[in-house]
């Protein structure tokens, strides 16, 4: 009996034990809280090189239901068009969330749009090169109708490049080491575009000159501290 007992008491404490090593573990400190305030709105600006921010939006339009879920999110959110000399247009979209936790996720682009009812086609992964940084992107076709709008966006977690739950998993969990919570940005352009090649090529071309024309202190804010 007396060997009983005490293998119920080294269970029970090994339990106990793995409940208080899981709750340290909890991350509690927001890593967004370690650096200047972010604001998006002054942070990309509305005119660089030959783009200019038009008044006029041609975005996707959100459900209120889906609506509600982004604001939960993301701390802050920045929706633009912009055009250029050549006739040529680019939807801009950023989302930013200070609190990456497991609770609290981005939304992406392949939801939001199906959930706005879009045939989303063609979701590749490939390597985006941007001054002298090379980023991971999304490339997707989104159609409905006789819109067709191909789209290419990234996600940053933290200081590492996400494309899809499991890197967003392994984000938080490094920083859950530290006993922090990452912090999250969601870049996202478009084109109204029957030829997606030609719309990826106006929209690298634009990410160039944007992120060119931000104050450099800025820039990792968007794509990380790569170098390469």
């Amino acid at each position: 009996m007396k060997a009983f007992n005490l293998r119920h008491l080294l269970i029970g404490l090994a339990m106990l034990a793995a409940a208080g090593l899981a709750l340290a573990m909890v991350p509690r400190h927001k890593a967004a809280d370690q650096s200047p305030r972010l604001d998006l709105e002054s942070m990309i600006p509305k005119t660089f090189n030959d783009w200019h921010m038009q008044a006029k939006l041609d975005h996707l339009q959100i459900s209120p239901d889906v609506q509600a879920e982004i604001d939960k999110i993301y701390n802050q959110t920045l929706t633009r068009t912009y055009s250029n000399g050549q006739g040529q247009q680019v939807m801009l979209s950023i989302a930013y969330g200070g609190d990456q936790s497991d609770s609290m996720t981005v939304h992406l682009p392949e939801g939001c749009y199906r959930g706005q009812g879009f045939d989303v086609k063609h979701s590749t992964p490939v390597n985006m090169q941007v001054g002298n940084v090379e980023i991971p992107v999304m490339r997707l076709v989104a159609e409905k109708g006789a819109r067709i709008e191909p789209i290419s966006y990234w996600v940053l977690i933290g200081d590492s490049f996400a494309h899809n739950r499991t890197d967003r998993k392994l984000a938080q969990l490094r920083y859950s080491l530290t006993g922090q919570i990452p912090e999250g940005i969601l870049v996202r352009v478009s084109s109204i575009d029957a030829n997606a090649e030609d719309a990826y090529r106006t929209q690298q071309r634009f990410l160039e000159q944007m992120i060119a024309s931000m104050a450099p202190a800025l820039r990792p804010k968007l794509i990380g501290h790569l170098t390469h």
